[in-house]
């Protein structure tokens, strides 16, 4: 029988994962192991990597161990660290319930960019139930006069933090975002040192959007939760809607290329997404193969 690293496979609007259970932290994988594992071509294909570790078992996450019992640990395609993933967190919170690691309801999940609270019912008989997050509060801290250039064109941007970054920008066709290949030019230069995720957004009705989406570390997805927050949070503010001031929650239709996601921001600033998330797949990696790469 194959001996190697067991994994699963997920996605949450096609934004898909390899899923990695690692409950005690004894699994070492390195950026190359990562992009290895998650490439589409030579492996078993991913946006990202999601290991699951007990949060006691983690040095990132040993400090909210009394609060949320599971870490995630998220990569990139390409290997990097991210702080979050939105779809991500969706998907971990159905993989906990599915193995039994969790209960039906809510749950916390510790991630880079602090802990994210889950709310899933039990499948019914037309199958898995959708997922809510809790994203936590969209933080704007500019600066004005960011822009996103492809070919020819350039559009002004807000920027979004969701614990992780985004530049949306809104434009007149999506496909004037181009092929996504390579991440859009943002300027002023040094703005996101780290990288950003870029969402191009357009509107389909009223409270209802529709984007695509250049994810720092791994090219255009299907989807990107926190990106559908930010893109949510930016379109509201062009809209002259914001929670904190009217004390009504709003509500933002995301179209995105895998599915559709449903945002909300309420009074206090936390911004909930609810979307669907599934595991599909499992299986046993190759360690030999793992290692040559």
């Amino acid at each position: 029988m194959l001996k190697g690293l067991r994994f699963l496979k997920g996605h949450g609007t096609e934004n898909d994962f390899v899923i990695v259970p690692d409950p005690d932290g004894r699994i070492e994988l390195g950026p190359a192991a990562v992009a290895r594992l998650c490439d589409r071509r030579a492996g078993i294909g991913g946006d990202g990597l999601l290991r699951v570790v007990r949060s006691a078992a983690h040095p990132e996450a040993r400090a909210m161990a009394d609060e949320a019992e599971w870490f995630m640990d998220y990569r990139n395609a390409d290997g990097s660290i991210a702080e979050m993933c939105g779809n991500g967190v969706r998907v971990f919170a159905r993989y906990l319930v599915l193995a039994g690691l969790a209960e039906p309801g809510e749950l916390a999940v510790a991630t880079r960019a602090g802990i994210r609270r889950a709310r899933l019912a039990a499948d019914g008989p037309d199958g898995p139930a959708p997922v809510t997050v809790r994203m936590g509060r969209a933080d704007l801290p500019g600066p004005d006069g960011i822009r996103v250039t492809v070919g020819e064109r350039n559009w002004p941007a807000l920027n979004v933090n969701m614990g992780n970054p985004h530049a949306v920008a809104f434009v007149d066709d999506l496909d004037h975002a181009g092929d996504l290949l390579t991440a859009p030019p943002v300027a002023p230069a040094g703005v996101y040192p780290t990288g950003v995720n870029v969402e191009f957004v357009v509107d389909r009705g009223p409270r209802h959007v529709a984007m695509r989406v250049h994810e720092r570390g791994s090219g255009e997805t299907r989807s990107c939760g926190t990106g559908a927050c930010a893109v949510m949070v930016a379109a509201a503010r062009r809209d002259g809607l914001d929670p904190a001031v009217t004390g009504q929650p709003a509500s933002y239709t995301v179209d995105v290329p895998g599915g559709r996601l449903e945002i909300t921001e309420l009074p206090d600033g936390t911004v909930e997404m609810t979307g669907p998330a599934v595991v599909l797949a499992e299986g046993v990696a190759d360690a030999d193969w793992l290692a040559a790469g």
